[in-house]
């Protein structure tokens, strides 16, 4: 995986003509280390005296659904090409941000944010390579991990099918790309949770594999929610679709349901009562609040716990 800052480099000629002295030009897009400064040797090469501006670096902390609450009480990060340009900077965003603004340097400030990402898929992972050997050793990964977190020191995440979002399943691979083998542990981690999507693929086409002996026709399957985590319409990257789209053009008949959008330019979009009524074999992807509760006599593959007490 290559990072491509194309879009970055664009908005950076394209504000050239219209740069003055004293102006703050500020990154928040998630960027590769060291893009903060390639903005300012566009800018520079372009015509504009950086030494009369000021470039920083301030990656972006909100969470879909709550961005304008978070964009004024979470933390901030302000890392300058320069001290005085951080200082400028940080003065700026104390004026709305009533969280703590953190000032540092604009290598720091980018490498904290793929740092941030990067700690949460390495978590996640784990969980999710711990589901995969707990399948392997017959062992309920659920109770599992709800025995161990007893411990004080001990907070493991659960498992799903895989991660998504715009971010965790991108940002580690920036990290990834320019540390090359020193980056081991988070390339491992995003491999394993890149083939948590597949091991559930294998997971469900066995199962239907199976009805299929039994009872001599295809079953259909019922993909219980696309979006990337519970309870958002938002389908960036997500396992849950990529695993859907999987199992549709491996010939599986799959029925899609995910209740926070109306329809998908893909498939059918079929209501979730319905598509466990009509289907024979039950699959949970995301665990929307809808989800919660079901009492289902069909079988039932869940991959993020949606029937944890």
């Amino acid at each position: 995986y290559v990072p491509n800052i194309d879009y970055v480099i664009s908005a950076a000629k394209s504000i050239i003509p219209y740069v003055k002295d004293d102006n703050m030009v500020v990154l928040e897009s998630t960027s590769p280390v060291g893009t903060t400064e390639k903005i300012g040797e566009i800018l520079k090469n372009g015509g504009v005296d950086i030494s009369k501006i000021y470039i920083a670096h301030c990656p972006e902390r909100v969470l879909p659904g709550k961005i304008l609450k978070e964009l004024t009480q979470n933390d901030r990060i302000v890392g300058g090409t320069t001290k005085i340009a951080t200082k400028k900077i940080a003065e700026f965003y104390a004026e709305f941000v009533e969280g703590e603004v953190l000032q540092t340097d604009s290598k720091t400030a980018e490498m904290s944010k793929l740092t941030e990402n990067s700690f949460r898929d390495v978590n996640i992972a784990f969980a999710n390579e711990l589901s995969i050997l707990c399948d392997k050793f017959g062992i309920n990964v659920w109770e599992l991990i709800s025995l161990a977190n007893r411990h004080p020191r001990v907070n493991i995440l659960n498992p799903g099918c895989g991660v998504g979002g715009h971010c965790i399943a991108v940002d580690p691979w920036f990290i990834v790309h320019a540390g090359g083998y020193e980056a081991r542990l988070i390339k491992s981690a995003r491999e394993v949770n890149d083939h948590k999507a597949e091991w559930c693929i294998e997971k469900i086409k066995n199962a239907a594999l199976k009805f299929e002996l039994q009872n001599g026709r295809k079953p259909k399957v019922a993909c219980m929610g696309l979006a990337f985590k519970p309870d958002i319409d938002d389908l960036r990257e997500s396992p849950a679709l990529n695993i859907t789209k999987c199992l549709i053009a491996d010939g599986v008949d799959v029925v899609a349901v995910e209740p926070n959008i109306k329809a998908h330019k893909d498939f059918e979009i079929v209501d979730y009562k319905k598509a466990i009524e009509i289907s024979d074999i039950i699959v949970f992807l995301v665990g929307h609040k809808e989800f919660k509760g079901l009492k289902i006599e069909k079988e039932v593959l869940d991959f993020c716990g949606v029937f944890v007490k």
